[in-house]
């Protein structure tokens, strides 16, 4: 064996991080920059869970899925169902050729994301203004979301069984709300306040109104006008606030960053920007696979997964176990021999705030889907941690198939920390691990990823189900 040069050794030996922009031929940029494209509109249309099933349901339907009935025969190779839970989740299917107790193929991203809830008695008015009062849902800075525009998204059930769905704010012309902060000069009690603290939770108090009813007799016209114009428009009065799931997110829009438009800013990434390959992969499925291919789009992951519409819930437990009765086998036999891509997002290396990271163990921007082989915090509390054979099975599909991807670690090992549902796949003896798209700004009203990491994520996902 010829002695080799430390340059020969280096590329033989070194695990070296790759830009897209080099992995990819420019036809194959084209093709993920329009992919984006498609990504960038959901991302504006579809800013809660209950807008994203319902924009899954529809384009499910488009595409040949039908409503899982697990009445009826065992599912045919090829065939398309979807199961929509409580309409703020979904599981989609594709039947594979093989016996359904050989395992199943299951990509989990969530579709909530961090916002500001209304309370159930929300509408108040002080000092000429009328509010509504929020409790904030998920993992927030809270300073963020003040002096933001803020539109109302949502639904109210009346008591005489009617629904009012609500969007108010994203269209041109509509009114938007926000939450005030203090001006500077008035802020030195602020000032001394911790970070966490500069505005409190019982703070976010949001604007609607100023302008009070036209009647000297009565008291909190503000409000009385407020309600008012929401009767007049809606027919729904006070007390059916407190049968309502009422959103306030960041009325922004979704757009190129960067000169080079190489990234995309806006709400929700987390984790819609995972949500979305993996529902586009499972669409794109032209035959019938080898494993069936199961899609989760979930709920509730931003506050621990719990209820119905969470992943530690047994909704899609159920659901592979019906699949698995019609062919006459366990559920229990499906799970074991089944593989997960929990379809999460990473905390992208951001240099501003480099000490929050270790550089090595960090995901990049545009440097390919990435794989987390654990989150949890600290001493890997609140993980599943893959398998080395399962992480070795992964490595090698995603590298035999043209998939750029990169490794990553939320943070360094004592900053903290974060969790996503491999946990709660990994819990029902399937194999699971992370893979998912880098993300600065992770939480913020206003996040960004790298245009090339969502389409590797989504060649992931289409690799995953069909290889």
């Amino acid at each position: 064996m010829s002695k080799k040069s430390a340059k020969e050794l280096k590329e033989l030996l070194f695990d070296k991080r790759e830009n897209g922009v080099d992995f990819m031929s420019d036809e194959e940029l084209e093709k993920c920059d329009g992919f984006c494209e498609g990504y960038k509109k959901f991302l504006f249309e579809c800013k809660t869970e209950r807008e994203v099933a319902a924009w899954a349901v529809k384009n499910a339907q488009a595409a040949g899925f039908k409503p899982f009935d697990e009445r009826k025969s065992p599912l045919t190779a090829g065939e398309k169902v979807y199961y929509l839970n409580r309409e703020k989740a979904i599981i989609l299917c594709v039947k594979g050729k093989r016996p359904i107790n050989e395992g199943v193929r299951i990509s989990a991203a969530h579709i909530d994301s961090p916002r500001m809830d209304l309370k159930q008695r929300p509408v108040y008015e002080d000092g000429g203004l009328a509010y509504f009062k929020t409790h904030y849902y998920g993992g927030v800075k809270k300073y963020q979301w003040a002096a933001i525009p803020l539109s109302l998204h949502g639904r109210i059930c009346k008591n005489d069984g009617s629904r009012i769905d609500i969007c108010i704010g994203e269209k041109e012309g509509e009114p938007k709300f926000c939450i005030t902060d203090i001006l500077p000069h008035l802020a030195q009690e602020q000032y001394t306040r911790k970070p966490g603290e500069l505005i409190k939770g019982e703070e976010l108090n949001v604007v609607i109104g100023s302008r009070p009813f036209k009647d000297d007799a009565e008291s909190e016209k503000v409000k009385l006008n407020i309600l008012n114009l929401l009767y007049e428009k809606y027919g729904i009065v006070e007390r059916d606030f407190l049968s309502a799931e009422l959103e306030l997110v960041p009325a922004f829009t979704v757009d190129d960053v960067g000169f080079d438009r190489s990234m995309i800013g806006g709400y929700g990434h987390d984790d819609r920007v995972c949500a979305y390959p993996a529902f586009e992969a499972i669409l794109d499925i032209d035959d019938a696979p080898e494993y069936t291919a199961i899609t989760v789009l979930t709920d509730k992951e931003e506050v621990g997964s719990d209820g119905n519409t969470g992943l530690n819930s047994s909704y899609m437990k159920y659901f592979i176990e019906d699949l698995a009765r019609l062919e006459g086998f366990e559920g229990r036999d499906v799970l074991r021999n089944s593989k997960c891509l929990s379809a999460d997002v990473n905390a992208a290396f951001d240099p501003t705030w480099a000490s929050a990271f270790e550089k090595n163990n960090a995901s990049m921007i545009n440097c390919g889907v990435c794989v987390t082989k654990f989150t949890g915090s600290r001493g890997k509390s609140g993980t599943s941690d893959a398998s080395a054979e399962f992480v070795s099975w992964v490595k090698t599909l995603l590298e035999s198939n043209g998939v750029l991807w990169q490794s990553g670690e939320l943070g360094k090992v004592d900053a903290g920390g974060g969790g996503t549902v491999a946990m709660f796949v990994a819990n029902l003896d399937v194999d699971t691990i992370d893979v998912g798209v880098p993300v600065l700004s992770m939480h913020a009203p206003y996040e960004t990823v790298g245009k090339i990491d969502v389409y590797m994520a989504y060649k992931a996902f289409l690799t995953f189900f069909t290889k």
